[in-house]
């Protein structure tokens, strides 16, 4: 059950508000759950933009990047194909202890799926998980699926690293460089697409209250 995944010990909720580039937050986040791992340091949420880029997990396929000289490309150790990260798109790291969440890597990837899943219903858009497929997924009038937020984690040690990305305003072009996630026969969406809210703030208030219900409570990281 997903309710196994909260703890009662609050979570470090950090917010950077300048771009972050990839290979920084990925040392960033390894030292981080390094510490967690030896106790030294608490559990972290870490929200953040990206630079215009193309990250690699452990399958992706060299046919899949469309465009290698559009964007610098990435290899990163976390699951899953290729995806794009840049400016107004919301990325939340999760660095979290699995040896406190039952050590259950299925209900932790469900609980991220929910995570994303009840942030877009607080932000009136009805999103849903996909069988065989990765990420979250809304569904068009016309029943067209288009993928709105990806997922890609690694553990080492039970620790989490990596994260969520949901699309808030990012430019969609930019995702042509890339058959994001290898799934061709589906396109990928926006909250500005849709129509919705692309105040960051807005969104991350929603991401941190459904954050809580799902894996305990937070506090602000001291920076």
């Amino acid at each position: 059950m997903i309710s196994t995944l909260i703890s009662d010990t609050p979570i470090e909720w950090r917010v950077s508000r300048e771009t972050i580039p990839y290979p920084d937050a990925v040392s960033e986040m390894e030292a981080r759950a390094a510490s967690i791992a030896r106790g030294e340091a608490r559990e972290q949420i870490w929200l953040l933009e990206h630079p215009p880029l193309y990250s690699a997990g452990t399958s992706a396929k060299p046919s899949d990047l469309v465009d290698p000289a559009r964007f610098d490309v990435f290899s990163s150790g976390r699951g899953g194909q290729y995806t794009y990260h840049g400016p107004g798109q919301r990325v939340a790291y999760a660095m979290l202890d699995l040896r406190l969440r039952g050590r259950d890597v299925s209900a932790f990837v469900r609980g991220l799926e929910q995570w994303i899943i009840d942030t877009l219903a607080a932000l009136d858009v009805v999103a849903e998980r996909k069988t065989g497929r990765v990420g979250v997924w809304v569904t068009h009038d016309d029943g067209r699926e288009e993928k709105i937020a990806a997922i890609g984690v690694r553990l080492k040690k039970w620790i989490s690293f990596h994260g969520i990305a949901i699309n808030v305003a990012p430019d969609l072009s930019h995702f042509s460089g890339i058959v994001p996630c290898g799934i061709s026969e589906h396109g990928v969406t926006s909250l500005s697409a849709l129509g919705k809210t692309t105040d960051m703030a807005i969104v991350d208030k929603a991401l941190r209250q459904s954050f809580e219900a799902i894996f305990g409570p937070t506090v602000n990281a001291k920076l």
